[in-house]
């Protein structure tokens, strides 16, 4: 299983190289980083796209991708190393492959008129028609498209007639070709360029969806174009505001016939126009960088669910209910599309904008779209993390929201290293490859210093003494490193033979600095003499060596990563290469020690992996291999050591965590061991053979405070250890409300509190605060008309009239019929306040209806809270539902009572009994929605944000459940433990799942560390005895080991169980027969005991799980090595059997969907191959999985999809029959699916295909014990918590915890 858990992700931005990098079909769009491909998908339940993919088979720069129009499952793309791929996104796998394509695949694009063939063209042409399959298949060139006189920039298939296409060239002209009618070439170019030989390359080219021959050209200089392809006639030419703008990018609105919007190049302007108006009609300004490119989603996300039945639209009189009339009103006449465009700037910034509601859907601001060669956490905050990246920048992002927070001016060439100032500086030093280095002021945003000793040499790396924050150390090409000051004064310069690659400072003695170099050496040079010779130089690598990092626990040793493939540890004191890390398959790159246990090294390599070593043996403990490119950077989180960060040339940083391979330490903490076996010295710890001991400043540091204080400190230690131990992403946060819960005073509550998930009673009283600097409400502006139609003139005369008249109501109808809803709304309570409020409700219904923010003020203004919090859920803005809900449960919102003669007598009690109705209605409201928030944090992989959701509302048995349906059980167990008495049930079922965790790794098990860890686990539960039975009946030891279990566990010894078996047996109670049986020397007596009590109890028709389920669940504890007996083939066949079918029952009643059909079809396989005599029939099975999926299939489904047939009456009866069967899971909360994190971040690496679904894994992967299969780690927890034993059958546990 793997030990390295991937728990984030900062996906890359869009590149700035290449024109068609970004396109959209359907419900998914995806955008072009230089070597990967990002698929974002839409996930229907939340209105919102997610990361669905990253797909990175193209080793060079990729030049364009195309979707295919006749299939949204498939999309081509094509790179410089001549290649083009047709990727399946469904199945995320490549279908087929072009190599050595003649010429550079420069432009693409799906053939519109035959089926699979892509069409491809180099800068100069000809154009290739690549058919993928079928008898034609194989590469043609298009008859007259080719010896163009100028380079080709983009060229556009026309949708609807057939072979009709245009090239765009960089000298402004454009070649149209159609079958039929004669080519032609470098045409229409714009008219100031006639004549002369200046190039004004066509920047856009877009075939008008609605016409056969008109084509929109945009120009970088000119400007856009609507031509007509027939006559070569321009039919208009838009006008700019400015003469500045240009345009880089133009897209068609799907969904408003004669509208497009363009992005401008310098300033990042998206503007909107109609093909009537030469000027646009919208400016919007979404970004100070310039649009890349630009694509318009055909279909806007569709909403969530719909919160009231759809009105039918129909005209009636004016005097009666007005209901708004079909056409645009005058105001709205050019009122913007409803459309998403999917924006990409020059930045790498990505987002898709709502452009009717004019606002950002999603945007990735500033990701790096180049390989990033260096990351490093900040000492002084360790939620900031810089990048450094060949794309010529700095970034600076928070970890914890995973945003960009700073980006360094850029233009530096190549950035290849990067180093923080020490402390509080707020510096950080960079290496480039031509300009030398540099220091730049993070908060200022400039540059405070440069240093150019090494020329113009690319400088390989830079290192900040933290020990002594005046020295800088860089070294670099030219062979020299060197010492200056940072104020530039140079200290040494150290020649060497070669260029010299990575420099690192000692981090105990602050005068040592050692250097990699290209002549195979290391070396160690000492900074407190004049001598510019080396103290010690170490050979014996058989490449270039790159990095070199000192060991921050031991002192003396450093490693060293080289070309050959190999990291070596070297000692100093000694003189000698104490061990050679050998396993990467091609240069290694990133280096990186743990803080806290000294034998820890983690290496990254060019060969894409990263691997987690145990310098004492040289063992590798795990490789991870979810990068897609080259490996360069490792850093590690100052105060959560077991937290790093890795860079890539994939353009991506991903966050890991190492906690899993610390696990013994962990548990130690949990069953407060004592300090010896947690904290220890370096020297004890990298003995061979030692259990991992925190040897570092952070626990040194716990420790510290700990003995400080008076009391029982279980509770802070337990807290302090989590948080160290913890990835970020919410477990402070889980902390602050915990504290909260527990009564801690608000004054002690951090500073950041207020960021994060508050509990309810913080969150009105802080937000109050925060909307007197903010105004939430945005009311938007709808665009100027164009002359007024005279029927409406004359109505607004008829209105005039009314209201001399004295007719309210009716001048009040047609202002609405008008769309002039305000100056309705300010006159209808001179009607009546009750009328007021109806027209209020029907702006509001309307309002929902065009998914306009507008509505919240009217729904807020007649206290209409349901309205409103259904309002933000259906459009997934979970977190705007629970604040208003919560405001109205603290009596903020006046529902209205409109008072009329017969409610006079209104008496108090009335009222009372009222406002407790209300009361309890909107906190009903506030603990649906804040279900909500927690499903979609739970969902997104999230599930300590989940569990704080739900702690925000003293929901104690739902944040518990939710961080065990998470697998989060340590930090379950900790927090448990802190709240008590409310959280217990969880706890002890956490502590029962850690101790199963324990008994079942397979090379620690037998060890009596282990053994006794999960005995202390299991003693920490009330009522354990069961328990601890099942822990000795699991235990392979010999017979002394055996009995000194069981004393601890205050259980008989063999021989006792053995007498107490037989004499059970002789009473007739099973249940006793088989406990002892299990806990003496012959456990196999009792298989057939158990076993055939439960066929029996089967047979009657009123059977229920909790009779036999107690039998079953302890006989599947019995010694594998015994239930692996050929004698038990029998027995044990009948065992998998009867869990493979309890557990499909125990997967329906815990809502397992994922995992019971494949439950079912492992009973029936089992029940088919083997020779058994169980009281269970194949047909009987699918009956049962039949009926479970027609009575189910209606709640799960959503309603977008195809209407289900409805279950059959029998269907219905066999459903029932199962559900008494099953009765309650007696755990509250914990129903529902499994979902770890990082289950939401798609891998780079090879696809493993699941073996109980046959689909692609997303998500963390679970090796069976073949080695070869794989399950995801979601469905093995589920599958383990139901049925113990592995999905093939071999009688083997399965232990995913």
């Amino acid at each position: 299983m793997s030990q390295v858990r991937q728990v984030g992700l900062l996906a890359a931005g869009c590149q700035p190289w290449n024109k068609d990098v970004c396109a959209a079909n359907g419900d998914r769009f995806a955008y072009c980083a230089t070597l990967a491909i990002y698929i974002y998908q839409l996930d229907h339940r939340y209105n919102e796209f997610k990361l669905h993919a990253i797909m990175s088979e193209h080793k060079k720069t990729i030049t364009a991708i195309s979707w295919c129009p006749h299939n949204p499952d498939l999309f081509a793309s094509g790179s410089t190393d001549n290649l083009v791929i047709i990727w399946n996104v469904a199945q995320q796998k490549v279908i087929a492959k072009l190599d050595n394509t003649k010429g550079i695949p420069a432009s693409l694009s799906w053939c519109w008129n035959v089926g699979d063939a892509v069409a491809f063209v180099s800068h100069r042409g000809p154009l290739f028609i690549w058919t993928i399959s079928g008898p034609d298949s194989g590469v043609t060139v298009h008859k007259e498209a080719h010896s163009f006189l100028s380079d080709i920039c983009i060229f556009r298939w026309h949708t609807q007639k057939k072979g009709k296409i245009v090239f765009g060239h960089i000298d402004g002209s454009l070649s149209i070709f159609q079958p039929g009618n004669k080519s032609q070439k470098h045409v229409l170019r714009p008219e100031s360029l006639e004549g002369t030989d200046e190039e004004d390359p066509v920047t856009a080219l877009e075939w008008d969806p609605l016409s056969t021959d008109y084509l929109l050209v945009a120009n970088l200089h000119f400007g856009i174009r609507l031509l007509d392809s027939e006559s070569l006639y321009c039919i208009t030419t838009f006008n700019f505001p400015s003469a500045a703008a240009s345009v880089q990018c133009l897209a068609w609105v799907p969904s408003a016939p004669g509208m497009f919007v363009t992005g401008d190049s310098q300033v990042g302007v998206l503007r909107v126009w109609n093909v009537s108006k030469t000027t646009p009609i919208e400016n919007f300004k979404l970004k100070k960088t310039g649009f890349h490119c630009l694509h318009v989603l055909n279909s806007p996300p569709r909403k969530k669910f719909s919160t009231q039945s759809p009105t039918k639209n129909h005209y009636t009189s004016s005097t009666s209910e007005a209901v708004p009339p079909p056409t645009l009103t005058q105001n709205q006449a050019f009122s913007l599309p409803p459309g998403h465009a999917v924006c990409c700037f020059l930045d790498g910034g990505v987002g898709l904008y709502d452009m009717g509601a004019k606002k950002w859907d999603f945007l990735r601001d500033l990701g790096h779209v180049e390989t990033i060669f260096d990351c490093k956490f900040k000492p002084d905050d360790p939620n900031l993390l810089a990048t450094a990246s060949f794309d010529g920048t700095i970034k600076v992002w928070d970890i914890n929201t995973l945003t960009a927070v700073y980006t360094s001016p850029g233009n530096e060439g190549v950035i290849y290293s990067l180093s923080w100032a020490p402390g509080d500086l707020n510096c950080i030093a960079g290496a480039t490859s031509r300009n030398g280095a540099f220091i730049w002021d993070v908060k200022r945003g400039k540059m405070v210093q440069r240093f150019n000793e090494h020329g113009k040499n690319g400088i390989f790396c830079v290192a900040w003494s933290h020990k002594d924050s005046k020295r800088i150390a860089t070294c670099s090409g030219d062979g020299f490193c060197i010492i200056r000051t940072i104020d530039g004064k140079v200290l040494h310069k150290y020649k060497h033979p070669a260029a010299v690659f990575g420099c690192d400072w000692s981090q105990n003695n602050k005068d040592m600095i050692a250097t990699g170099c290209e002549d195979k050496n290391v070396r160690v040079y000492y900074v407190a003499t004049s001598s510019d010779q080396p103290l010690k130089v170490f050979s014996g690598h058989t490449a270039k060596v790159f990095h070199v990092k000192w060991s921050p626990l031991s002192e003396g040793i450093l490693c060293s990563g080289s070309d050959d493939g190999s990291v070596r540890i070297w000692d100093y004191t000694q003189d000698a290469c104490i061990n050679i890390l050998s396993g990467h398959t091609a240069p290694v790159r990133g280096l990186m020690w743990n803080t806290e246990i000294p034998y820890l090294l983690v290496s990254g390599s060019w060969d894409y992996t990263i691997k987690v070593w145990d310098t004492r043996e040289g063992t590798c403990l795990d490789t991870v291999y979810d990068h897609g490119a080259d490996v360069y950077g490792l850093t590690c989180h100052p105060s959560r050591p077991f937290t790093m960060a890795s860079c890539s040339r994939d353009s991506t940083v991903r966050l890991w965590s190492l906690t899993p391979l610390i696990t013994p330490l962990q548990i130690n903490i949990l069953a407060d061991r004592s300090w010896e076996e947690i904290i220890g010295n370096t020297d004890h710890a990298i003995e061979q053979g030692t259990p991992p001991l925190l040897c570092g400043k952070v626990s040194r540091d716990i420790k510290h405070e700990i003995e400080k204080l008076t009391g029982n400190p279980r509770a802070k230690k337990l807290r302090w250890f989590s948080e160290c131990l913890s990835p970020p992403g919410g477990s402070d946060n889980l902390w602050n409300l915990v504290a909260v819960i527990r009564g801690q005073d608000d004054s002690l509550l951090p500073q950041n509190y207020c960021k994060g998930i508050m509990h309810l009673k913080h969150l009105i009283k802080f937000r109050t605060s925060e909307a007197q600097e903010l105004t939430t409400v945005k009311m938007s502006k709808f665009g100027g008309g164009i002359g007024v139609p005279t029927k409406e003139e004359r109505l607004r005369e008829a209105a005039d009239i009314h209201l001399r008249l004295g007719q309210i109501q009716r001048y009040c109808e047609l202002m609405v019929g008008l769309g002039e809803w305000d100056k309705a709304l300010s006159l209808a309570p001179g009607v009546s306040v009750k009328y007021w409020k109806k027209l209020m409700q029907r702006r509001a219904d309307q309002l929902i209806q065009e998914d306009k923010d507008d509505v919240i003020p009217y729904c807020i203004a007649i206290g209409d809270v349901k309205k409103l919090v259904d309002f933000f859920m259906s459009r997934g803005q979970l977190k705007e539902a629970l604040l208003v809900a919560q405001a109205a449960c603290e009596g903020n919102m006046q529902t209205l009572h409109v008072s009329t003669p017969k409610e006079s007598s209104y008496s108090d009690d009335t009222y009372k009994e009222d406002f407790n109705e209300t009361y309890t209605l909107f906190s009903r409201l506030l603990h649906k929605v804040s279900e909500e928030l927690s499903e979609w944090y739970f969902q997104d992989g999230r599930a300590v944000l989940a569990a704080c959701c739900q702690l925000a509302v003293d929901n104690t048995e739902l944040a518990m459940a939710y961080l065990i349906r998470g697998n989060e059980l340590e930090l379950a167990v900790c927090v448990g433990t802190v709240l008590g008495e409310t959280a217990a049930p969880a706890t002890h079922y956490a502590l029962e799942l850690l101790a199963r965790k324990c008994m079942m790794i397979p090379t620690c098990f037998p060890s009596v560390g282990y053994r006794n860890l999960a005995a202390d686990l299991l003693l920490m539960t009330p009522d354990n005895e069961l328990h601890l039975v099942k822990l000795c009946a699991f235990y392979p030891g010999c017979t002394e080991e055996i009995n000194d279990l069981h004393e601890k566990c205050k259980l008989p010894t063999l021989e006792e169980c053995m007498q107490l078996a037989e004499a059970a047996h002789a009473d007739g109670n099973i249940f006793e027969t088989v406990k002892y049986y299990l806990l003496s020397q012959e456990p196999e007596k009792a298989l057939p005991i158990g076993i055939d009590f439960i066929k029996e109890y089967i047979t009657s028709s009123d059977w229920t799980l909790d009779t036999i389920y107690p039998v079953l669940d302890l006989l599947s504890y019995i010694r594998t090595e015994k239930l692996l007996l050929h004698t038990c083939t029998k027995a044990r066949n009948e065992l998998l059997i009867l869990c493979g079918y309890v557990g499909a029952l125990l997967a329906i009643r815990r809502r397992y969907r994922s995992i019971v059909p494949a439950l079912y079809e492992y009973t029936s396989q089992l029940l088919k191959r083997r020779v058994v005599s169980v009281p269970l029939k194949i047909e009987h099975l699918s009956e049962e999985l039949d009926a479970w999926r027609a009575c189910t299939q209606s709640v799960s489904r959503s309603s977008e999809e195809s209407a289900c047939t409805p279950p059959s009456d029998s269907q219905k009866m066999v459903y029932a029959t199962l559900l008494k069967r099953l009765q309650e899971e007696p755990l509250g909360g914990i129903v529902g699916p499994d979902y770890v994190t990082g289950s939401n971040l798609p891998s780079h690496s090879d696809t493993h295909i699941s073996c109980l679904t046959g689909l692609k894994i997303q998500g963390p992967v679970f090796f069976l014990e073949d080695g070869k299969s794989t399950i995801s780690l979601n469905d093995a927890l589920m599958w383990a918590k139901v049925n113990p034993f592995s999905p093939l059958g071999t009688g083997i546990r399965l232990n995913p915890f």
